[in-house]
């Protein structure tokens, strides 16, 4: 199974340098909105068989064209939804790179707790379990690979590809999701492929599942059959 883990388009808060957090009415800015039309372009030559996003308009709005796009009507998750950053919710980011707590996200992820919310490896928890059961459950539903969408935040898309390349939270910093872009894992019965990471650009048709994968040494079935 393919899930296309897409960060939501560029948001007002993005702009104004504040951790917006799960603050309520944070929406798209003109960008934004251009991003979201551009999906339906963007993945043109796929099959999607299910849109699931995180609850905050931000999403919300990312996946509306191109939901309507295609007839879907859209699944919400809470599982995805922003990091609760508690007391940092809505402060300058200028303002947070002084705290104390700033280095240990930035170098000790595994660790964070923010204060009065939750921690980044509850985040990670949260969200891997999330795609692993939306993924479980729709390749039953369709009994074999099909192509999917995911839709959420920067430090949740983060935390899961961690998790499918193998790497300790504490390097997930090292991985970037800026807004509107795609990041693809295939799961497979033994373990997940990261695809791409942080992709803007336009040509996604390399994505359709093959039709028969090639076996690979040692027997195993890869997303490309090697």
């Amino acid at each position: 199974m393919t899930v296309i883990l897409l960060r939501h388009g560029r948001s007002t808060a993005n702009t104004s340098r504040v951790l917006a957090g799960r603050t309520p009415g944070v929406e798209l800015d003109e960008m934004g909105h251009i991003q979201a039309k551009g999906l339906v372009d963007r993945l043109a030559g796929l099959t999607i068989a299910e849109i699931v996003h995180s609850p905050l308009l931000r999403c919300r709005q990312t996946v509306t064209p191109l939901a309507a796009d295609r007839g879907l009507t859209p699944l919400v998750d809470d599982r995805l939804v922003e990091v609760d950053y508690g007391q940092w919710t809505g402060r300058e980011l200028g303002d947070l790179l002084k705290e104390p707590l700033w280095k240990v996200v930035q170098q000790h992820a595994s660790a964070a707790v923010f204060p009065d919310g939750e921690g980044l490896a509850q985040v990670q928890a949260r969200a891997v379990t999330a795609v692993r059961e939306h993924d479980g459950r729709l390749a039953a539903a369709h009994g074999g690979d099909v192509v999917w969408i995911a839709c959420t935040h920067g430090d949740v898309i983060k935390a899961v590809l961690a998790d499918a390349l193998g790497t300790h939270l504490d390097g997930y910093q090292r991985i970037v999701a800026e807004p509107a872009s795609l990041s693809v894992v295939r799961y497979t019965e033994t373990r997940p492929f990261v695809l791409r990471v942080n992709d803007t650009g336009s040509d996604l048709s390399g994505l359709a599942p093959p039709a028969q994968p090639a076996p690979v040494p040692g027997g195993e079935v890869g997303p490309r059959g090697g």
